[in-house]
């Protein structure tokens, strides 16, 4: 985490600075996700699962440090737990809230010092009672093989403890036992697998810094195929056995992800992790995730055939996402406005479109009426956290901006805010002071326009007034079927 994520953290408890850790970090939307009063720097996951009953049994080791002075502290975490350490002692513990586990420490914890929390768990994850705020979602998918750990802006409340907020990354260990002749996907670069009797432990690192909701866990009869990129890096691509009629379609597109993301390095810098990959999964969840270095697809993406455009969404998304993550949940339009428009970039690429000609439909698309444009991007709510604005409205908001200052001070931006919040956070304020230091111009109407105020702008991205028929005949009708089909599913996801 960076130092200024690390401050950001102890504002909330820096009032008393004493006492209980709070319940929540204090998100602009979820304010019951993530805690205050620590930072968490590692988790070490060490789980076994058994298909067909769900049972997961785990032990997740924390390390962190306290912000301030705590004789009581919470993680977020839904599972029965069968005991809990911290240093070493046993600690007492209590439910409170939808999903909050209170932690008392036989000793009270001084600011500025590190500690271990140790959590032993064990239930069925599919059978617990899903709070009312996911909406009825349920993020952990039972399979008859296995299955997948998968959501945002919630997940890991079903399979390990945490301090489940963006604003609170860390690194990762996770350690999984299945049965023999089951694979088990998780993020980073696998280190380690051994057979021991009728049980397989495989052990995956994430070296970088994750946010929560990005940890996923993929067990199952799996096609899981080993490989590297051009630069050397590992490339782990996974598909369920039963994928039926997508199968082929799915890995013709999914294997195509080191060349994409090789293309996406040139244009947004350096590729911020390890390792790379995707995984196509039955389970069906009606979405796919930027889970980092390892995205999730449903295989309905590729119904049509293969379809590079959500792999090249998600790959993008380790960029801008994964790696620069927000500090706050209304802040989402810089992970998905800079992966819908590195999707308008890549129909640039195929000959289907350029970015601007794309940019430019969609604002012709939707009428000065239409509802779209009363979601306002920059700060669309909790409930429209997934809105088709928060895509494409602020995927338009990038092109207004490389219209407004040119392609060299645009690129300039995009690859200086890749590297310099590069595995920290960030919010919309910092992005437009790095815009208008590095174009040299005010931008505050601008992004005020498109990310502020509700409305259709008066004028498109590119600064023109185009009619929707010019448009749909510069565009070709393929890309935007595609890019749209990618939106329909990734708006199923539930805030």
């Amino acid at each position: 985490m960076s130092a200024a994520a690390g401050l950001f953290l102890a504002t909330p408890a820096a009032a008393t600075d004493k006492g209980p850790g709070a319940p929540g970090i204090g998100d602009s939307y979820f304010p019951e996700h993530g805690n205050g009063g620590y930072d968490a720097r590692h988790y070490s996951l060490t789980l076994d699962y058994q298909p067909g009953t769900d049972l997961l049994r785990g032990k997740t080791t924390i390390v962190a440090t306290a912000t301030q002075h705590l004789t009581r502290f919470n993680l977020d975490f839904l599972l029965k737990v069968d005991s809990v350490k911290v240093n070493g002692r046993a600690a007492t513990f209590a439910r409170s809230g939808l999903h909050e586990l209170e932690i008392t420490p036989p000793r009270a914890l001084v600011r500025g010092t590190p500690f271990i929390v140790e959590v032993t768990y064990a239930d069925t994850p599919s059978k617990v009672p899903v709070p009312d705020e996911t909406g009825g979602f349920t993020p952990w998918i039972a399979t008859a093989d296995g299955a997948l750990a998968l959501g945002q802006p919630q997940v890991a409340w079903w399979w390990f403890p945490s301090n489940d907020h963006p604003l609170d990354k860390a690194t990762y260990d996770i350690t999984i036992t299945v049965p023999k002749g089951t694979q088990a996907i998780s993020n980073g670069v696998k280190v380690g697998e051994r057979t021991r009797g009728d049980r397989t432990t495989s052990t995956w690192r994430m070296d970088k810094p994750m946010a929560t909701y990005l940890a996923t866990l993929f067990v199952g009869q799996l096609d899981v195929r080993q490989g590297r990129s051009s630069g050397g890096l590992p490339v782990t691509t996974a598909y369920s056995k039963n994928l039926g009629r997508y199968e082929a379609a799915a890995k013709e597109s999914v294997e195509r992800t080191p060349e994409i993301v090789d293309w996406l390095a040139d244009r947004f810098g350096r590729y911020p992790f390890h390792s790379m990959g995707g995984s196509v999964t039955s389970a069906l969840p009606g979405f796919a995730l930027e889970t980092q270095t390892q995205p999730v697809y449903d295989p309905r993406f590729f119904s049509g055939g293969p379809d590079t455009y959500v792999v090249v969404h998600e790959n993008a998304h380790q960029w801008f996402g994964d790696s620069v993550a927000v500090k706050d949940w209304k802040h989402i339009w810089l992970n998905e406005g800079f992966a819908t428009y590195a999707e308008w970039i890549w129909s640039e690429k195929l000959g289907e479109g350029t970015a601007a000609e794309v940019a430019d439909f969609f604002y012709d698309q939707y009428p000065a009426g239409d509802p779209f444009w009363q979601v306002k991007p920059g700060d669309p709510g909790a409930a429209d956290l997934f809105h088709n604005a928060t895509y494409y409205r602020g995927g338009m908001t990038l092109q207004a901006l490389r219209t407004e200052v040119g392609d060299a001070a645009f690129w300039s931006i995009i690859r200086t805010w890749a590297r310099a919040k590069a595995h920290g956070n960030a919010e919309t304020a910092e992005f437009v002071a790095l815009a208008e230091r590095i174009s040299g111009k005010q931008l505050d109407a601008l992004f005020d326009t498109w990310l502020f105020t509700p409305g259709k702008p008066a004028t498109s991205p590119t600064g023109a007034t185009p009619t929707a028929a010019a448009k749909s005949a510069a565009v070709a009708p393929a890309s935007i079927a595609k890019i749209e089909k990618v939106h329909e599913l990734l708006k199923h996801r539930k805030p």
